[in-house]
């Protein structure tokens, strides 16, 4: 039979839950069980419910891999620009060959076709997967056209604040082109 719940039990998990220990870590502490815990604490109306602290880390865990498929992304496209720049370098063929097992080289004006063709494959898989780790944003043409747009709309709210009404129509027959 368990022992019953006392005062002390009772002191003891008010004082530790207030240090902020877990409720197992409590249970270790009083040598008694995690249930048991969990009803003392009920019963003095206090809680373990760490869903704030536990939101709070998993958005930082978050923002921190994000930040890291972001770098790790950086690299990709890195690799990605500097095979491309191999596409048209010299590029050193060796061997070594025949019966004396001699070394030749010869220096090409830049891959040979097979060779380029792997060097686009590396080019097209890092920048893949660099595409995969952070997918690019729009292009930043809607943000424009909407400040484009803010700015007319506030020229125009100016133009009617000083002169009583909208701003005139354009007049396609004044000063525009013409088909003379």
């Amino acid at each position: 039979m368990a022992r019953p719940i006392d005062d002390t039990d009772r002191r003891r998990v008010r004082e530790l839950h207030t240090k902020g220990k877990s409720r197992n870590d409590i249970a270790r502490a009083i040598k008694r069980s995690p249930s048991t815990v969990s009803k003392i604490a009920a019963e003095l109306g206090l809680s373990f419910d760490r869903a704030a602290e536990v939101e709070a880390a998993t958005n930082v865990r978050k923002a921190d891999l994000a930040a890291r498929r972001a770098a790790f992304a950086e690299r990709l496209q890195d690799i990605a620009e500097r095979e491309a720049d191999k596409m048209h370098a010299p590029t050193l063929y060796w061997e070594w060959g025949g019966k004396d097992h001699k070394y030749a080289q010869k220096l090409a004006d830049e891959p040979i076709p097979a060779d380029r063709r792997a060097i686009m494959s590396t080019i097209a898989t890092a920048v893949d997967r660099s595409l995969k780790l952070v997918p690019p944003k729009d292009d930043g043409g809607n943000e424009a056209r909407s400040v484009i747009g803010e700015l007319m709309a506030g020229l125009a709210r100016n133009y009617a604040e000083r002169h009583g009404g909208p701003p005139p129509e354009p007049d396609d027959t004044e000063g525009g082109d013409s088909d003379d």
